[in-house]
């Protein structure tokens, strides 16, 4: 099964319809299944008293209250009717994380049919149980949650009526960017395994290596920050991919897949042809006479493997040549 693949354009769209455009284009060029953006009345979500993370003081080089950053990041309602129907035209699915409950009913209403629930909102019961009432797919970020609290999560969306199912959990990590040794890959496998639930992996770490290897572990979701330019101001771009690293992402992603196979170990169609060529068969040592009998020292095993089989090598030993052999000749039994 490939996995399913979204661009987190996030708030990297500084504000601009048009920005935000250009990365749905993108994103399309780079073939992902869905880009995601994230859908919020600031006021309703962050206090004036909320302190910015550390990460995003040294990505916007100033410091100002959270609440101030991201009203500077908010995009209206109408925008976002406008950015879904130019995913439509372009034929890509549109995806934005609501982080408040006005923001679910606008996105249900939208006919948006996957939720993504942030990192930061598996500990927001009221949005839990908002989202869980839709009965849609939900795709839950883990980040700084531990399986309790990711527990406590399913039980709120299952209970309001969403099937454990139609539910993946992401591994996650909310640094940005996440140090390697933070990754913690295997905890996408013990969440699978506690919870029985699919599985997938939200990425922020540099470059492209850690989706890759969840996906052969076995993640059926993955999400990747990306933007236009590193270098934008605003708190994500830095921890984002651009667009060929993107795509370069996408297709090893689509390679590993391929390369996952049925697990059934057998000959491929492309190798065996080779069979004969690497394989080897019993030959005459030197030349052999009618009559002799088959040893150690007048048979060995050479390349090609189309005549008798090395693996008969005990049953041909004592045998007598029924003809003549020159040195190199299958032996026939």
């Amino acid at each position: 099964m490939k996995a399913f693949i979204i661009a987190e354009a996030g708030v990297n769209h500084n504000r601009s319809v048009e920005l935000a455009k250009r990365l749905i284009d993108e994103a399309v060029k780079c073939r992902v299944d869905a880009v995601k953006f994230q859908t919020f009345r600031a006021e309703n979500v962050i206090s004036q008293f909320a302190p910015m993370a550390e990460y995003q003081k040294r990505n916007i080089g100033m410091e100002k209250s959270q609440l101030e950053m991201v009203k500077e990041l908010e995009l209206s309602f109408h925008d976002f009717e406008e950015l879904k129907r130019y995913c439509d035209e372009k034929g890509i699915i549109f995806l934005s994380s609501p982080f408040d409950i006005e923001s679910a009913r606008f996105l249900k209403d939208l006919g948006v049919e996957i939720f993504k629930v942030p990192s930061g909102e598996i500990v927001n019961y009221p949005l839990l149980k908002e989202i869980g009432s839709y009965r849609k797919k939900v795709i839950l970020s883990t980040g700084m949650a531990d399986l309790g609290e990711i527990e406590d999560a399913l039980d709120v969306l299952t209970y309001y009526g969403t099937k454990r199912e139609e539910i993946a959990v992401l591994q996650c990590n909310t640094e940005y960017p996440t140090p390697f040794e933070d990754v913690n890959l295997r905890a996408m496998l013990t969440i699978k395994e506690a919870f029985k639930v699919d599985v997938g992996y939200s990425d922020h770490t540099p470059g492209i290596e850690m989706p890759i290897a969840a996906v052969a572990l076995g993640a059926s979701v993955i999400e990747k920050h990306f933007t236009l330019n590193k270098n934008l101001p605003g708190p994500d771009h830095k921890a984002s991919l651009e667009p060929d690293e993107l795509g370069a992402m996408v297709r090893a992603i689509r390679n590993v897949e391929k390369a996952l196979g049925d697990g059934i170990k057998k000959p491929s169609k492309s190798e065996i042809k080779n069979i004969v060529i690497a394989r080897k068969s019993i030959v005459a040592k030197r030349d052999i006479r009618a009559g002799e009998v088959f040893s150690e020292e007048n048979i060995t095993t050479k390349r090609p493997g189309t005549g008798v089989s090395p693996m008969t090598w005990n049953q041909v030993l004592g045998k007598t040549a029924k003809r003549d052999f020159r040195k190199d000749e299958e032996i026939e039994i």
